[in-house]
């Protein structure tokens, strides 16, 4: 349970001022609830999302496009929009590199360091909040939903290692663990919290069926793409390539991107599936080799790393299997090179057969 501070004789009165509390804001559908419980007891709330560059938000914002799928939007800011609060978004890629690359308590399941994940951001809202005269902290953790940094013993490891300590407030399972000072001061009513626990969902949808919210993020769908097991998979064929552990953040961005297909270790394709995706590497064609089919509708790709003359023919090859010349004989295959002329290749598309599995990254 997190770390309390003693109690002293002015805990049970509260205080007469206006509390300020700032709220972790994930774009889920928890931290949607944790800050509209704290809302609806006359708390000032203002949320913070940190951009790590592996958030699921930032990308499926900008290129989710198959017709069907939810609305193009970043959800961070649509809970915002729906609470009626103001939105804070800080950017800490560069620093977050080092709990990615040496978590302290490790990984989860794939290249997740979800423990020190909550430990770092719970640190830089209590930062964020001493720096701008907020009282506390809320987020929308609930004790035994995820096995690693929401298990019962890792709530007062949180709590205690972000320097937070009983100014962390966590409104959907408060009732389950020690009280906070803002229930101790009456900043809030514990009365009015709750005490949901383990993985199962359903409280928290009742709870937004209380407040009329009907179109939120799917529950449980994840905010990390460290979470992901194809992508830790191309994060450490990155890392494998290069022979060290360590990326930017365009490394990080392109992972998300397309199929990365690895013919040999010194290089890789990025092959788009979707016209979205043409459109983001576009973005790419100054820094990288580019393929494109010249006499057949088709992908383009990016080739990642040094390859050789024969690797660019077997690329191109592999780019017309992806195109709807992928049956016919020949296929014409742009290449571009950053600041240099052009060339023109025509090959015979690779068969299926022809492409090993172990390629698929």
């Amino acid at each position: 349970m997190p770390p309390t501070v003693a109690p002293d004789a002015t805990t049970t009165t509260p205080d007469a001022a206006p509390r300020k509390a700032v709220a972790l804001i994930s774009g889920g559908l928890d931290s949607l609830l944790a800050a509209r419980v704290v809302l609806d007891q006359g708390v000032h709330v203002e949320g913070i999302n940190f951009y790590t560059g592996f958030c699921v938000e930032a990308h499926t914002s900008t290129l989710r496009a198959k017709e069907g799928d939810a609305p193009r939007r970043n959800n961070a800011l649509w809970v915002a929009e729906q609470l009626g609060i103001k939105l804070h978004i800080i950017d800490i890629a560069e620093e977050y590199k080092a709990i990615v690359l040496n978590p302290k308590y490790g990984y989860g399941q794939h290249l997740n360091p979800c423990l020190d994940c909550k430990i770092f951001m719970v640190g830089r809202a209590q930062a964020w909040a001493d720096e701008h005269g907020f009282d506390f902290i809320v987020t929308g953790e609930v004790v035994g939903q995820r096995p690693k940094s929401q298990r019962k013993n890792a709530m007062p490891l949180i709590a205690r290692e972000s320097g937070a300590a009983d100014r962390l407030l966590r409104p959907l399972c408060a009732k389950n663990l020690l009280e906070t000072l803002p229930e101790r001061r009456g900043w809030v009513d514990r009365n009015a919290l709750f005490g949901f626990h383990g993985r199962n969902r359903k409280p928290q949808i009742e709870l937004a069926a209380h407040y009329g919210f009907t179109d939120y993020a799917q529950p449980a769908g994840g905010c990390c793409f460290l979470t992901n097991e194809q992508y830790s998979a191309k994060l450490t064929d990155l890392w494998e390539s290069r022979g060290v552990r360590d990326y930017t953040l365009d490394d990080v961005l392109l992972l998300k991107i397309g199929r990365h297909i690895r013919p040999a270790a010194h290089y890789k394709l990025i092959v788009s599936r979707e016209q979205s995706e043409v459109f983001y590497l576009e973005g790419y064609t100054n820094s990288f080799i580019a393929l494109r089919c010249l006499s057949h509708v088709g992908p383009m790709a990016l080739v990642d790393g040094e390859p050789s003359a024969a690797d660019l023919e077997l690329a191109a090859s592999l780019l017309a299997r992806y195109s709807q010349g992928r049956t016919t004989d020949r296929v014409t295959i742009g290449v571009e090179r950053p600041g240099a002329p052009g060339a023109v290749l025509t090959v015979r598309p690779l068969l299926p057969e022809a492409v090993p599995h172990a390629w698929h990254v």
